[in-house]
Parts: C-alpha cells; structure tokens; sequence
C-alpha cells in the first residue's frame, strides 16, 4: 500500500517500526512535501489581494509549479521503497553467487537515483520559497520561512540516503560524480534556504 495514503499517525507508526521502508528517503521526501506545500500556502494566500496585484501572474505560476512539486516529492516516498527493497534483497544473495556483485551494483545505482531526485525537487521548491518570501504576502511570511527550513531538512535528509549508497558503488568514478552532484546541491540550495531563513527571521527582530 502507498504509504502515503496513510493517516500521518500511521504514518510515524510504521515509519518507527522495524519495516524496512519508508526510511529516511521516505522521510525527506514527506518533509519536502511538506515544505513545498507551505510555500504554495504562502502563494493561495497572496492571491486575489489587492495589495499585491503587481504579481499575481508570479504567484499563479509558482503555485502551478508547487502543486506540481508537491506531487512528485510525494510519489518519491514510495519509489524511495521501490528502490530499497531490491537492494535489501540483492544484499542476501549468498557471496559465493557468481551474480551477487553485479546485481548489488545495479540495485546500489538504483538506490541513489530517487535521494539524488528528492534533492533536486527540493532545490526547486527552495527557489519557490525564496520567491514566496520576497513577493508573497507579508501575513504569511513565517510559512515562507518555515517552509525553507522544512526545504533544507529535506535536501540533507535526502542526501544522506545518497552517500550511503555511493560509498557501496564499486565504480568509484560514478559514485564520484553523483557524490559531487550532491554536494552542488547542498552548498546552493542550502545556503539559500538559510539565507530566506535568517532574512524572515530578522525582518521579525528588526
């Protein structure tokens, strides 16, 4: 069953059992779902508000963009599951199993593919966010702001549930070119989501 589809009780029931999935890609791909979904919250409350009228064409586009994020970080829950299961069973192949080694490559490439794309959904989402903040209504600003921490939550979650993964590759070559990809993503995005971060706080403390 598509976890998702779970009460958010259940949800954290079965997320702190001994099921093997979801895990921690599951985890950050809910939370970015979360994330994402404040930001648009930030957007359906700017519109039709006067006071920003200037942008509603901006906002209307961001929140498309969101909703559709927001759908795509919520299907990665289960493909995160989809993807683990393979690895988990590749892992109980007996070592003497001539196959063992290139069917644990493939299931580990697997593995990598759907962290490596929650972060990228959520670099978009951030992007979202930064933008939400700067143009969305002042009355929901902490949301922009909160959604951005969710963001980065979600984006280093994610990326654990890579390194994990690429340090099993036995092409040292690809795993260094997704771990690079990774960091790219991390040093970009997560400084942008401190800094939409530190500015929501300040205009607060000012």
């Amino acid at each position: 069953m598509d976890t998702t589809l779970y009460s958010c009780r259940e949800f954290v029931e079965v997320l702190s059992s001994s099921e093997p999935a979801p895990g921690g890609g599951g985890a950050a791909a809910l939370v970015g779902a979360i994330g994402t979904a404040l930001g648009t919250m930030v957007g359906s409350l700017t519109l039709g508000k006067k006071k920003y009228a200037s942008v509603q064409g901006e906002i209307e586009e961001l929140i498309k963009e969101c909703r559709g994020l927001q759908k795509e970080l919520l299907d990665q829950v289960e493909a995160d599951e989809k993807a683990f299961l393979p690895l988990a069973k590749a892992y109980s192949i007996p070592k003497e199993d001539p196959c063992r080694e290139e069917i644990l490559e493939k299931a580990t490439r697997e593995a990598c593919n759907v962290p490596i794309h929650i972060m990228e959904l959520c670099a978009r989402a951030i992007e979202a966010a930064r933008d939400f903040a700067q143009k969305g209504s002042r009355l929901a600003l902490s949301d922009a702001g909160c959604a951005a921490a969710c963001l980065k939550g979600a984006l280093e979650a994610a990326s654990l549930n890579a390194f994990i993964n690429t340090k099993s590759l036995k092409d040292r070559e690809e795993a260094q070119r997704l771990n690079h990809k990774c960091e790219d993503l991390l040093s970009v995005y997560g400084k942008m989501a401190d800094e939409i971060y530190r500015s929501v706080k300040e205009s607060f403390l000012a």
